[in-house]
C-alpha cells in the first residue's frame, strides 16, 4: 500500500481492536460453556469486523492508486488490488 496517513489507519485500527475484543468474548464464551447461539453471534461479529477492516485497507489503497497513479512507492497494480478485494468478497 502507498503512504498511509493517521486518518487512513485510525478507522482500520478501531475495527481491528473491536474484532480483537469480540474474539476475546468468543474465547471466554467457549471456555465457560456459553451457548452455541452466543458463540456463533460473536463469531459473526468478529468475521464482519475483520472483513470491514480488510475492505477499508483495500479501499484506501484503491483511492490512492486512482488519485496518484504515478506513485511508485508500492508497485501494486489495480488488477492486484481487485484480486485482494475479491479474496474478501
Amino acid at each position: 500500500m502507498t503512504t498511509t496517513t493517521t486518518a487512513d489507519i485510525k478507522p482500520v485500527l478501531n475495527r481491528l481492536r473491536r474484532a480483537q475484543g469480540q474474539l476475546g468474548a468468543v474465547i471466554a464464551a467457549v471456555e465457560s460453556g456459553g451457548s452455541c447461539r452466543d458463540v456463533v453471534i460473536q463469531l459473526a461479529a468478529v468475521s464482519s469486523a475483520l472483513d470491514k477492516a480488510g475492505f477499508q485497507i483495500i479501499s484506501t489503497a484503491m483511492q490512492k492508486c486512482i488519485t496518484d497513479p504515478d506513485d511508485t512507492s508500492d508497485p501494486m497494480t489495480m488488477e492486484e488490488l481487485q484480486k485482494l478485494f475479491m479474496t474478501l468478497a
